[in-house]
């Protein structure tokens, strides 16, 4: 109903025909009795008329609590539509004898169908109130509720109207008569087409005794708080509406001196105001059922009241002097009173003021009332809803009858009609205070939703997910400060229970929260404690709990418990993971130092979509408490990469963490010793892009040669604010292999540095690379810029998102971000096509598991020509807010260790080839602020990973990836490890194992996600992109999953070999090569064999190595005769790639040579 207006409803048969019976229903009652009231008064005198009028008052209400709890009980056991027939049908007879009644003129007859009308609407308002939920939406529940009470008040309205009008005219017994008996015979047909409502309870056996029933559906309603506190409420209502109904005459005469036509027009503005609230409400809620604004209508209420009795006071000293000097026409009434018609009262603007004030009351009371009925049937038991609406009528009802004698009272001791409203205002702010203390959330939600929205820009997505499976649900979130529980108690829809540590519930500043929300404190050392919440899950409650039972110290996700998951478990509920993002930068963070604070950021709640939970059956005790703590981790994590900022450009991204860290922060440095700041590479960015983006002119990619530097990230970005993909062109493969890059990506320009160049003797390289290519020096291009060139790279950096979109710089995350080409370790390099999408989500995937920090330093060594270096050693520390060191080769073993000892690196990316280099060089101490060390882009050795623990006491945390993928698939991380694996597999990915025949356990590994690439581009058809099947990416690898999507590396399909018809995995023996012999590099390649197909060739750095001996020690591994090598080589070096992979290529040209068929 948020999208769509209620009045749609009118339009179907699940609501129209009970619409139209229930205003019809409500016009008939009060034609009969305000034309019998009028009757009374005319024909027996003002006292024993208005004595008579009293006594039917009462016979109206009195089968309210006669026969209220009996209805109830008839709807909930049969049929409600059946039951409404019933009741209307028995209508018809009621009005024949009321308008029989009219013409006889026999008192205790008219009196008596009265009593008889009280009956026929003390049966339906169960039926019609417990109706609607079962024909209406949850959503549509509010909307329903406005639409009868509009309907209701306009029908009170007009009946009221046409009785008090018509019964007076000529022919007017007739008149009222013939249209009670035809509406009558008209809502029993429309009754017949309200659509079957099934029995809620048919076993339920009626209570016939109505005074014993009725005591028990009050009990009923009391077993529910919120039920019956929503039934005082409105019942509260009834009270205010019964004196200001009844005394809106006496008040018009009093205080407006006006005619018993102004006091009409009073009563319509009064009921008219009301339907209006009514109507409102649904759209001011959007459709959900709350009660929120409640409060504050009660409040407002009381301020009208109280602002009613001054204007009434002014209006009525104007309106006295205007007719005391006969500036206006009066007419006499029969008591000598001087009065004023309704254009004369109209005249004054005191008078307006009196009006105004009064459909404010009336719109608020409307506004006021929908939500509690709503209340009050969308959280009762369907199968006591109807009797609860009986209770409901029956509270009303004595909440009348007292409005009605107290009002009289006063009215008898002399106070006056605006007097009595004043004193009314008073109670109803009594009244008020009272909701507020027994709907504390709801009052306060309100006020703090507007203050959170006010200072920090609160914006709440996928709320709909609240209400997707039901109540029954487990909200986890992030905790990431102090704000995180009033945030969510502020905008969830409903009030939900809060778990608390009990340590934290002890606090003094805590305590006066239990006074205003459902606190339930829990020890996390007791696996009883959680009882509490299973039960209030159970009753149907939401709860809200923080997995990770305190505010993280790391900005990440922090150690994870598994007792959410056990309460979910156990209460066969539903799990809704919520992420809040941007708490984490206020002073209530415990991140002060670590992050800058900022004292109202942008705030986001996202409430993910709801988790059914269940954990294996055959689960028990420790292993079922682990896997319900990792997987509740999983669903942590999970929704945190699904709200992280993954759909921007770098661009974007950079100004993005300016914007948080500061345009001064410096982020970058090199050997050079020169940090750069955001703001310097920004600058550098417009001012080279521009100088880019006039050599280049047609041209899509451009060729980067560079180092790892601070220029290097400045060129990056100058080329992507250019228009143009950097091509970064890796200079470890030789000039041949650069050239073929070159031709692949359609490459015309190459970017470069001459300093560079000479350093690296690459002289030769550039010289192959410039038959082709068109070379440009950062250094010349540094000498052509002029002072004008630097104003307008400032005017740039002001105003960055306009001048990225005047110089053509893409907009689409989806767009090519960068080119990268594969190491050619196994072929042909290809160049690969990354977006900014992928390598955003990429270094998101990788944050979402690993705690990066801005108190960290990257020290990054891998060349930014391959992803790992790019995304993991550049992108990701850069985009975060991480000072990084970038190194210019990875090959320096004695230098990079006290390079991460003089910086006091944290962090390190390297291949096992690199790190075995650092660690035999390194002093212990070298690493003594390093935290973190990530390996990837080979297999880890277990005597690499032996080395650092021994000497440095750090647990190398080892991955795996493909450029194909920006790179990262997957990773052991602090939290979750498993040596011998490869870690698990990133969120936001699938992935699905192709059969290779001979391989049991494991099979071939394609995945499919937001990292993997757009496509690749070859040199054999240059500039086509040929972008994966379907989407996913064939790894190439054989592997083994387990059920926690852990990855073990088997080998790569290309790295197996068929000997005499047996599969045989090279990198088996590889491994065991190692074991054998451990400080020596070994590898095996298969070639061509006439006898078995093929035959295998070793290649290793042992001096001297003896078949006979390597053949024995290998069997004593468990090897097979057939995974001996047959022919073995002994090197002085294996030949490696820049990416520090050993470089197969060459090893199996080597191999072919020297061994023939």
């Amino acid at each position: 109903m948020a999208a769509h207006s209620q009045f749609a409803l009118l339009k179907t048969r699940r609501f129209l025909p009970l619409f139209v019976t229930q205003a019809m229903s409500a016009f008939n009652d009060n034609v009969f009795r305000y034309a019998l009231s009028i009757l009374f008064i005319t024909t027996l005198g003002k006292e024993q008329g208005g004595f008579l009028n009293t006594i039917s008052a009462a016979l109206f209400i009195l089968p309210f609590f006669l026969f209220s709890a009996f209805a109830g009980q008839l709807a909930d056991k049969f049929d409600k539509a059946f039951v409404a027939r019933r009741v209307r049908f028995a209508e018809i007879f009621i009005v024949a004898l009321s308008a029989y009644s009219l013409f006889s003129g026999h008192v205790h007859l008219q009196q008596f169908c009265v009593f008889l009308a009280g009956c026929q609407a003390a049966f339906f308002g169960p039926i019609k109130y417990g109706i609607l939920p079962q024909h209406l939406n949850k959503d549509e529940l509010l909307g329903g509720n406005g639409m009868v009470e509009m309907a209701t008040f306009i029908a009170i309205l007009l009946g009221t109207i046409f009785g008090s009008i018509v019964i007076n005219t000529e022919g007017g017994h007739t008149w009222v008569a013939a249209m009670m008996i035809g509406i009558g015979v008209v809502s029993y047909f429309t009754a017949l087409q309200i659509p079957p409502a099934p029995s809620a309870q048919p076993d339920l056996k009626l209570n016939w005794n109505i005074f014993g029933e009725t005591w028990n559906v009050i009990k009923l309603a009391r077993r529910k708080p919120e039920v019956f506190q929503s039934i005082l409420g409105v019942s509260w209502f009834w009270f205010l509406g019964v004196v200001f109904v009844t005394q809106i005459p006496l008040f018009t005469f009093d205080s407006l001196k006006g005619s018993e036509t102004a006091a009409s027009l009073i009563f319509a503005l009064f009921s008219i105001g009301i339907a209006v609230g009514s109507v409102f409400c649904n759209k001011l809620l959007g459709g959900k059922v709350s009660v929120r604004f409640v409060p504050i209508a009660a409040f407002l209420m009381s301020v009208f009241m109280v602002e009613l009795y001054f204007a009434a006071g002014s209006t009525q000293r104007a309106l006295g002097d205007a007719i005391a000097s006969g500036a206006v026409p009066t007419t006499t009434t029969a008591s000598g009173d001087k009065v004023m018609g309704l254009g004369a009262m109209l005249g004054h603007w005191q008078a307006w003021r009196v009006l105004f004030d009064l459909a404010a009351i009336a719109f608020l009371a409307g506004l006021y009332v929908v939500p509690l009925f709503a209340v009050m049937q969308s959280r009762t038991a369907y199968y006591l809803r109807a009797r609860i609406v009986g209770a409901n009528n029956i509270i009303n009802a004595i909440f009348m009858i007292v409005a009605t004698v107290l009002s009289g009272a006063l009215l008898a001791a002399g106070l006056s009609a605006r007097g009595l409203f004043l004193t009314l205002g008073i109670a109803n702010f009594i009244a008020a205070l009272y909701v507020v203390r027994i709907l504390p959330h709801e009052a306060l939600a309100g006020i703090a939703r507007s203050l959170f929205r006010l200072l920090y820009r609160v914006e709440v997505k996928g709320l709909e997910n609240l209400t997707a499976r039901g109540r029954r649900s487990l909200i986890v979130a992030n905790h990431t400060s102090f704000l995180d529980g009033p945030l969510l108690s502020a905008f969830l829809p409903e009030r939900a229970g809060f778990a608390i540590n009990t340590q934290m519930a002890k606090r003094w500043w805590v305590k006066p929260a239990f006074a205003l929300f459902d606190l339930c404190p829990i020890d996390p050392a007791n696996a009883m404690a959680l009882r509490s919440l299973v039960d209030m899950m159970r009753r149907g409650r939401r709860v809200v709990i923080f997995p990770e039972g305190r505010i993280t110290v790391t900005g990440g996700l922090m150690k994870i418990y598994e007792g959410p998951a056990a309460v979910a478990q156990m209460a066969r509920g539903h799990v809704i993971p919520v992420r809040i993002d941007g708490a984490h930068l206020t002073p209530f963070s415990r991140l002060a130092g670590k992050l800058p604070t900022v004292l109202f950021p942008k705030i986001t709640i996202t409430f993910m979509p709801p988790i059914q939970w269940k954990a294996p059956e055959n689960l028990k005790g420790a292993a079922l408490r682990e896997y319900q703590a990792e997987h509740l981790y999983d669903v942590m994590t999970d929704s945190q990469f699904k709200t992280a900022p993954i759909n921007e450009t770098l661009w974007q991204s950079l100004l993005d963490a300016r914007k948080l860290f500061g345009g001064n922060s410096r982020i970058l440095e090199d050997i050079q010793r020169t940090p750069i700041t955001y703001n310097r590479i920004i600058l550098g960015g417009f001012l080279l892009g521009r100088k880019i983006a006039s050599l280049t002119p047609g041209e899509k990619n451009v060729g980067v040669l560079l180092p790892n530097a601070t220029a290097t990230a400045v060129t990056i970005f100058a080329v992507q604010a250019s228009g143009r993909v950097p091509a970064m062109l890796n200079f470890s493969t030789g000039a041949v292999n650069m050239a073929a890059a070159c031709m692949a990506a359609e490459v015309r320009t190459i970017l470069t540095s001459r300093k560079f160049i000479e350093a690296g003797e690459m002289e030769a390289d550039l010289k192959l690379l410039a038959e082709r290519c068109r070379i440009v020096f950062l250094e010349d291009l540094r000498e052509k810029v002029t002072s004008g060139d630097k104003i307008k790279a400032l005017i740039d950096k002001t105003f960055p998102v306009a001048t990225l979109k005047a110089m053509g710089a893409a907009q689409d995350p989806n767009s090519p971000a960068v080119i990268l080409f594969t190491s050619g370790s196994e072929g042909v390099p290809k160049g690969v096509v990354l977006s900014h999408r992928n390598i955003n989500s990429n270094r998101l995937q990788a944050a979402a598991r690993i705690a990066f920090t801005p108190e960290d330093l990257v020290f990054n060594a891998l060349p930014v020509f391959h992803a790992f270096g790019l995304t993991g050693g550049l992108m990701l520390p850069l985009l975060s807010g991480i000072y990084t060191f970038m190194y210019p080769s990875p090959l320096h073993y004695k230098i990079i260790p006290e390079m991460c000892y003089d910086t006091g690196a944290t962090v390190i990316f390297g291949t096992d080839t690199f790190l075995s280099g650092y660690a035999k060089n390194a002093h212990p101490y070298d690493f003594y602020r390093m935290r973190l060390v990530v390996a990837g882009a080979e297999r880890l050795r277990p005597e690499t990973r032996e080395i650092w623990m021994n000497r440095f006491g750090l647990r190398i945390l080892e991955g795996y990836g493909a450029t194909e993928c920006s790179p990262v698939v997957s990773v052991n991380t602090p939290m979750h490890y498993r040596a011998g694996s490869v870690g698990r597999l990133l969120d936001g990915m699938d992935y699905r194992l192709e059969e290779v025949p001979g391989i049991e356990g494991g099979g071939r590994l394609h995945v499919k996600g937001p990292n993997v690439m757009l496509g690749y581009l070859r040199a054999d058809n240059p500039g086509v992109l040929e972008a994966p099947p379907g989407g996913w990416y064939d790894t190439g690898d054989i592997v083994s999953v387990d059920e926690r999507r852990f990855i073990t590396i088997l080998g790569r399909a290309k790295r197996f070999c068929k000997i005499g018809g047996e599969m045989v995995s090279l990198n088996a023996i590889e491994t065991k090569l190692l074991e054998l012999y451990p400080d020596q590099a070994h590898a095996v390649v298969a070639v061509p064999d006439k006898k078995k197909g093929e035959q295998l060739v070793m290649f290793t750095t042992l001096a001297a190595a003896d078949r006979k001996e390597i053949a024995t020690g290998l069997k004593k591994l468990g090897l097979a005769e057939l995974m001996i090598p047959k022919t073995i080589f002994s090197l002085e070096s294996l030949p490696i790639l820049g990416s520090g992979k050993v470089d197969y290529v060459t090893i199996n040209r080597m191999a072919r040579e020297r061994v023939p068929e």
